[in-house]
């Protein structure tokens, strides 16, 4: 027997035991439940449990070796870097935000499912075999090869920071979400409980570390995610398989849309914000005599409830109006716009659940197809150029190996894409059925907990006692995470969905870490500053930019930027514009050049950014400035076309690589060359 067989004969048994000794806790924490141990312990023992088991392989993995440290030495097999692959793969946004995006969107979110999982088809095709028969250890270093140069090292490690760090900011965000929950603490003390979590998994070890910590990562994940969906299906139909049988809950569920859509109740609030979103439209075109207007009459009223001895309540609630009006005309448009435009969503009927392409209008139906298909576009490209999953095809034994890791990647990932709908439709079946419609006095404890973490909001806009769906505001961070509690399920099961979401933020932030850090120490430090550098240095530097950056990342993400979802897409479309022209380009075209990459990479790069701060309200954008009606979260439709065009015009007008690069190119493309694997 090989070496390489009976390493992964071992890994097969240390794995085996550990799923069987996880299936054994949840058992006995289910037995514990039953027998009176509080929701509170159940929280705490989950995630502390958890993190001290990623944290000791993370400790068992330590090493000072470079090979080691920045590809796990080569020696993965593909099953297990399939594993750990899936495991990075399926960030906080796959775990918590996919399911939610398939409850508010239906059919449009199928967009996220086709593109997630059509970019593994690309990385296999395009690019693992390819990058694995290069070697080293970055995509940075690809690009430095292959286009001559620091120039280009450097554009694409300015392109690999920034993606990474906005889908990290994505994954420390949902740490601190599933934490701040479970363990009721502050917001931003979650962060920072998960990042010790982070930093003690990717620290010590680096990529080995990591690539074990995300296999046992991914098994947490996949049985937490399965689990609830599970129970929840054999409690609504009889037949614990959601996947095959959620089809006929979606039948109730659009009956059900039909009882909604016609009650006058839900059309009286609904009305009742078009008056909403009416009164702001007014305010906005009456500047900056309205908001002087207001600030008046909030003095008048406080003065007056003060003279009349009012209740504190009254005058408490006056002053923080008062307190939190804008200061200028400029910032109160800026409020007005947002909260009129949140005034408007909540006057439509939200999509049906089936309806592919929702629209009033041929306009609205043709804007929501461009959507989805530029959505699907992007989310498939940047899949297959994301640099923390290439990362990942650096440390298989070869070059075969890392197209059957794809393989595998594809297969664990699916076991949890083709859930998600089901998740969704028996998660939207609960809602609708059991919760509106109840009296605002009897509503079950998790409204009143996710709502303390400001995720769940209610409001009695017509003033009688009932919540209608469009009185019900639910971030779409919640659905996965809040379904145990809202189908009645024991919390043990709420406690183990916990885990599964912390488990796939850590392994996707430990990946973004880890090549952040990598792109930084390695490309920029020894590769550019000091190429002399030793062994022991290159990794001095690198942990301490690990450090560095987690505690910014960790910051950032205390601000709550904006959900998880978009962030995430965000970072595909950067990834998706700046390497994926280049890639593609660099493996089959020789004559793509330096001057080419460069200005490619820089255009779709420039023209991407460009886009998303122009048309995102959070940078103060707005959807008038949108083409095509393309969301900010697809931008990278334009990007990667001008990324194209730019490095083929480019190349063909300035002189072509020389001989020893088109050699490169030759021998990354073709196995049957002789020089072996590596370069």
């Amino acid at each position: 027997m090989s070496s390489g067989t009976q390493f992964s004969h071992q890994l097969r048994r240390y794995y085996g035991w550990y799923t069987g000794s996880f299936a054994a806790f949840i058992m006995l924490l289910a037995i514990g439940e039953y027998l009176g141990m509080s929701q509170a312990a159940i929280g705490h023992i989950f995630l502390f449990a958890t993190i001290a088991i990623y944290a000791g392989i993370g400790v068992m993995s330590r090493t000072s070796d470079v090979s080691e440290y920045y590809v796990a030495g080569r020696r993965v097999p593909a099953v297990f870097n399939g594993m750990a692959t899936a495991a990075d793969w399926m960030s906080a946004a796959s775990f918590i935000g996919l399911a939610g995006t398939l409850y508010f969107a239906g059919f449009e979110g199928l967009a996220f499912v086709t593109g997630w999982t059509g970019g593994f088809v690309l990385v296999a095709l395009l690019l693992a075999p390819y990058l694995r028969k290069f070697g080293q250890y970055t995509i940075p270093d690809f690009l430095g090869e292959r286009y001559q140069g620091n120039f280009a090292r450097m554009v694409g490690l300015a392109a690999a920071v920034l993606a990474s760090f906005v889908y990290l900011v994505a994954q420390i965000y949902g740490v601190g979400l599933v934490t701040s929950r479970f363990v009721s603490v502050e917001f931003e003390i979650g962060l920072f409980i998960g990042l010790a979590g982070i930093l003690v998994c990717s620290f010590l070890g680096g990529m080995r570390a990591v690539t074990w910590t995300q296999v046992a990562q991914y098994v947490i994940l996949i049985i937490a995610y399965l689990v609830p969906v599970v129970i929840l299906s054999y409690k609504v139909t009889g037949i614990p398989l959601p996947q095959a049988v959620y089809g006929t809950v979606l039948g109730q569920i659009s009956e059900r849309e039909d009882e909604l859509m016609n009650e006058a109740s839900e059309i009286e609030v609904r009305r009742q914000y078009r008056y909403r979103a009416d009164e702001f439209g007014r305010k906005i075109a009456e500047l900056p005599v309205s908001l002087d207007a207001e600030r008046a009459a909030l003095i008048e009223r406080l003065n007056a409830l003060r003279l009349e001895d009012g209740s504190a309540r009254e005058i408490a609630l006056t002053e923080r109006a008062l307190r939190d009006l804008p200061r200028t005309a400029e910032e109160a448009r800026a409020r007005w716009e947002k909260q009129r435009a949140h005034a408007l969503e909540r006057a439509r009927p939200p999509p049906r659940h089936a309806t592919a392409h929702p629209g009033d209008t041929p306009e609205e139906v043709a804007r929501s197809r461009n959507n989805f298909i530029a959505l699907v576009f992007v989310l498939m490209v940047g899949t297959a150029a994301l640099p923390h999953i290439l990362m990942r095809y650096y440390t298989t034994p070869g070059v075969v190996e890392a197209r059957r890791s794809v393989f595998w990647a594809l297969f664990f990932i699916f076991l949890l894409y083709v859930t998600a709908p089901a998740y969704a439709v028996f998660a939207k079946w609960e809602v609708y059925s059991n919760l509106v419609g109840s009296s605002l006095t009897e509503l079950p404890a998790w409204v009143a907990s996710w709502g303390k973490v400001g995720l769940v909001k209610i409001e009695d806009l017509n003033g009688d006692g009932i919540l209608q769906l469009a009185e019900l505001t639910i971030n779409t961070d919640v659905i996965v995470l809040a379904t145990p509690e809202i189908a009645g399920l024991p919390y043990v099961v709420a406690g183990l969905v916990a885990a599964g979401g912390l488990a796939a933020a850590l392994s996707t932030a430990d990946g973004l870490l880890l090549t952040i850090s990598n792109a930084l120490s390695h490309d920029f430090y020894y590769k550019v500053v000091n190429p002399r550098a030793s062994t022991h240095r290159r990794l001095v530097i690198s942990k301490s930019q690990l450090l560095v950056v987690a505690v910014v990342a960790a910051w950032v993400a205390s601000l709550r930027p904006d959900n998880i979802l978009f962030m995430v897409g965000l970072a595909f479309s950067i990834a998706a514009a700046a390497f994926f022209p280049a890639l593609v380009l660099g493996i089959f075209w020789k004559r793509a050049n330096r001057p080419g990459a460069v200005c490619g990479m820089l255009a779709g790069l420039g023209i991407t950014l460009y886009y998303v701060v122009s048309t995102h309200s959070f940078f103060g954008g707005s959807m008038e400035n949108a083409w095509l009606g393309i969301a900010p979260i697809a931008a990278g439709a334009f990007g990667v076309p001008l990324g194209f065009l730019v490095i083929i015009v480019i190349s063909l007008l300035t002189p072509p690589p020389p001989q020893e690069i088109q050699d490169l190119v030759d021998f990354v493309r073709y196995p049957q060359l002789p020089g072996g694997e590596g370069h």
